[in-house]
């Protein structure tokens, strides 16, 4: 039998600009660092050219940055999200990102 956490904040809050893959990106680049979408891909993610159209957005959104060309690592934002410690819908688009 699963038991939920006791806690105010059980579930994270998504925008409605996420879709359900988002968090296991955010998952995985936290898990390994800085990655690409290939090797989100290769790590059990979804495939590299979802990947590549989700990182983008998740950097507008401050949750990721994109370190160079195709690799992106997770934000202070992205961890407190992971964390349940901020509500996704809060964020405001970043119109500086690439």
């Amino acid at each position: 039998m699963f038991i939920a956490p006791n806690s105010s904040n059980e579930m994270r809050q998504e925008a409605e600009w996420m879709v359900p893959s988002d968090d296991k990106i955010l998952e995985l680049i936290r898990e390994y660092g800085n990655l690409t979408p290939t090797a989100i891909e290769d790590l059990g993610g979804p495939s590299a050219g979802h990947a590549r159209n989700r990182c983008p957005v998740l950097a507008k959104y401050g949750l990721v940055d994109r370190i160079s060309r195709g690799l992106y690592g997770i934000t202070e934002e992205g961890e407190a999200y992971l964390n349940e410690e901020l509500d996704a819908s809060e964020l405001k688009q970043n119109e500086d990102t690439q």
